[in-house]
């Protein structure tokens, strides 16, 4: 059984990871969108994480605030997939980078599509 890589955005948006949505036709291309959050750890998240870092292992908070992030960069997304009269989302992916020291953005991009149900 082969799964579609869907994630239900907001208001029953597809967004996929996939050029086609089986069992959907693309209608309509409305071009590429994006969901860009930047974030900043706090200094005691900082300091912590550091603390953290010199013991080796996995540093718990910015592992959930990267999680919160990348959802947040979606929800963006989504938003303005609607905005541009979309009802999907085709090849979504996510960037990252880091600004300074201490920020992160995160994006989230992909190509806003029409789509409708085949047959």
């Amino acid at each position: 059984m082969e799964l579609e890589p869907i994630l239900e955005g907001g208001d029953g948006m597809l967004v996929v990871t996939t050029e086609n949505i089986r069992g959907y036709e693309v209608t309509d291309v409305k071009g590429q969108v994006f969901g860009v959050v930047v974030r900043s750890r706090g200094l005691g998240g900082n300091v912590v994480a550091g603390l953290r870092s010199l013991v080796g292992g996995e540093i718990h908070e910015y592992t959930a605030l990267l999680e919160d992030t990348r959802k947040q960069a979606v929800d963006r997304l989504v938003s303005n997939a609607q905005a541009m009269g979309a009802n999907a989302v085709v090849m979504m992916r996510f960037d990252s980078s880091e600004i300074g020291q201490t920020m992160s953005e995160i994006v989230a991009y992909g190509t806003a599509v029409v789509v409708e149900k085949k047959g």
